[in-house]
Parts: structure tokens; sequence; C-alpha cells
């Protein structure tokens, strides 16, 4: 993170968007902000930081951390006027989908071991200027990504268990809704790890169209002046297809298809892993039945969107078991890149093999959950079972036998 004074807008109790805004476009000596509506969403942001309950060093933190999103804002746009960055083509990019804990993460991490793929890493998206295709061998922003990593790692060390990939540090991979972080449509912990608030998304202005707007310009700011490879992504995309295909004509997608029951009770003992870190010492407490409802309402939603959207029978999206791909990860991608035009190389597929012998998933500690956290909060599982079943059979996903 961008080191230097708070900005004085985090004095007097509450922090003021418009002193925030101010300060960046002093420090940079830059004003052009890409998008009139950026100041007004960024308001969004701070009435939902100031409702927080956040105490004088909770609103030091979230200042430093507008600061940074602000300033790196500014000189991300103003790449785009010194350079042609504009002019660079994102050609067929591959994006890989589905609930949280599907094996996305899995899936795209061994894609991004394949030597003629390109893939986003977190040092990228949180220190993006200069494009990294201009830097020279001083560049230090991979180790400054990297110390941050190892704060958010001590900061949320259970986190590791359900998301080992942390463990690469400013070199890991972040999803395509991080591109996004100094947009302030999503308020990730990737982005406000040193700021407790309780709710890392609530009420945020969203616009898909927007939102894969930056994200391209993102990928060309990325890959100027490197050399050509084909884009390796993920990211939860199910209820933007069509925004993604128009801004992406010629992606493919790859959807994975988890046991609902399974992806509504890891996700939420996942969050509570997160939230345990970030709540630390606040007095704040992460309430586990209310957000077991709320991430299980989650799943609902999400089930139903894939349901009733008709672009999910789009030709361009190819639709995955999560059982088989876990059974047989290389064969899976192996498909996976015959759908999307692309060769899995002798080299790739050793290095996606090289890669699952060394990078356990329990290296970390075993991240257990269970579906007992749905019953505790009064639901059935075979009603739940019932009820997604139409969605099982849409895409044969069976029941998952775990507890």
């Amino acid at each position: 993170m961008l080191a230097g004074p708070v900005p004085t807008a985090a004095a007097g109790g509450r922090l003021d968007a418009d002193a925030l805004l101010n300060a960046a476009q002093r420090s940079t000596g830059l004003s052009d902000w890409g998008d009139d509506t950026l100041p007004t969403r960024f308001s969004v942001a701070v009435d939902h930081l100031n409702g927080a309950g956040l105490d004088v060093d909770g609103r030091r933190a979230a200042a430093v951390n507008c600061d940074w999103l602000l300033t790196s804002r500014l000189e991300f746009f103003a790449d785009r006027r010194r350079h042609d960055v504009a002019d660079e083509v994102v050609d067929r990019p591959t994006f890989v989908t589905g609930e949280p804990r599907s094996g996305t993460t899995l899936m795209h991490a061994l894609m991004s071991v394949d030597p003629n793929a390109r893939a986003l890493r977190f040092w990228e998206v949180m220190y993006p200027s200069p494009p990294p295709g201009l830097a020279g061998a001083d560049d230090d922003r991979p180790a400054r990504a990297d110390a941050d990593w190892r704060e958010i790692n001590a900061k949320l060390p259970k986190w590791l268990h359900s998301h080992p990939y942390n463990d690469m540090l400013g070199d890991g991979l972040p999803e395509d809704e991080r591109t996004w972080a100094f947009d302030f449509r999503v308020m990730t912990p990737t982005a406000w790890w040193r700021v407790p608030v309780q709710s890392l998304v609530a009420g945020l202005p969203t616009d898909a169209v927007a939102q894969y707007r930056i994200h391209r310009a993102m990928l060309q700011q990325l890959q100027y002046r490197r050399p050509p490879k084909r884009w390796a992504l993920k990211g939860f995309h199910g209820f933007r297809l069509a925004a993604l295909f128009d801004a992406y004509p010629d992606a493919r997608l790859i959807w994975l298809h988890r046991d609902p029951v399974q992806v509504a009770a890891s996700r939420t003992m996942m969050m509570a892993d997160i939230m345990d870190g970030i709540l630390d010492g606040t007095g704040a407490t992460f309430d586990l039945a209310t957000e077991t409802k709320a991430h299980l309402e989650m799943t609902r939603a999400s089930v139903a969107n894939t349901m009733t959207n008709p672009l999910t029978d789009d030709p361009r999206i190819r639709h995955v078991r999560y059982t088989d791909f876990v059974a047989d990860p290389v064969a899976t991608i192996r498909g996976c890149y015959a759908f999307a035009d692309r060769e899995l190389s002798p080299d790739a597929e050793r290095a996606m093999r090289t890669y699952l012998a060394q990078n356990k998933g329990d290296r970390h500690g075993k991240f257990r959950y269970s579906t007992t956290l749905l019953t505790d909060i009064g639901e059935d599982l075979d009603q739940l079972h019932e009820e997604f079943r139409p969605f099982r059979e849409r895409f044969g996903v069976e029941v998952e036998k775990r507890d």
C-alpha cells in the first residue's frame, strides 16, 4: 500500500469523501478519474464506511486505504493518456466461473502455469501503474505486494485453510472482481483487509457494462508491451453473462457446478474464517447463524439465475461437473482447452501435474466445514436437496456425501 501521511479527511470522527478525493488529486497532480460518476460512487462507499462503527484507528486505516485506491486510479488512467494502452487487443480470453467453493480457483491456478497463458497477478492489480511491460528489473511492486500478503496471511491465518493459494503472495491469482477495487463497486478482503468492516459489500452501485469496461482496460494495461499470450481468468460471472459476452464476444467460459448444499455450507465457513481475522480485537463478532442464512440465500439466488438465464446455454459456455474436475483435473482442462481452441502442450501439462504434486490442498491445515451449519438454522437437508434437484439434474450434479 502507498506510504505517506494519512489524509486529514480522517480527522473529526467521520471520513469526508470530497476531502479524500481532493487529497488524492493534490498528491498525484492528476485530476482525471476516467469516469465522471466516480466521485458520486466513492461517496456511497464512504457513507458505508462511516456507518460501519469504526473507531479512530479504523477510520485512519480506511482513509489510507481510500487514498491508495484513489491515487492508483488516477495514475492508471493517466497511463492510458501517456501510452497507446487502449489499442491493445484482448484476444479470445478464457474465463473460469462457478459458485464459490466449486473448484474454480484450482482450475484457474492450473491454467495459470501454462507457459502460453497469462493470468492476473495480485501485485499487478494492487499496483497497476505503470504498465508492467514498461517496468525495469528494479520494479519493487512484486516485493511490495508480497509484504502486503504476508500481512494479510498473518491477520487472516484461517483463510489459508480454505484458500491455500494465498501462499503465492503477490504472485497470487485475483478474481476478476478485484480489478474493480479502485472503481468502488466491490469491497473485497484483498483490498480492505486493514479496515475492520463487518460487511465488505453493502449497497455499492453496480453497472456490469462499466465494470467489464474497466476490466478490459486492466487487461490492456497488464499485457501492454509484453509477449502475446492468451488470458486465463476467473470470476463470478453468472449474473453478468450478457455484459461479459458484449465486452468479450470471442471469450470462452468454463462453468463449474457443484452440489449447492455443499456450496452454501463451505462458503459460509470460509467467510467466517476471513472475518475472524478482520474483526479480531475490534469487539465485533461474526454472527454465524445470520451469515449461514445469508449465504444460503445467495446460493439460492445464483442457482435460480443459472436456471433461468437464457445465456446459460450459450455455445461459448462449457459446463463442467466439480466431481469430474476433482477426479482428473488435467484431463478436464484438456477438454476445456479443446473447447476454447487452445492446445494443452506437453510443457503445460507437465507444469500442471507438477503444480498438483507440489501444492496439496491441505498444505496449511485442513479446511473443515459441515452441512450442520444449515440444519442449525432450521433447514432440512433432504428438503434442500429436493429444492435443488432440477439444477442437479440439468447439470448432472450428484448429492455430495461429506458428513
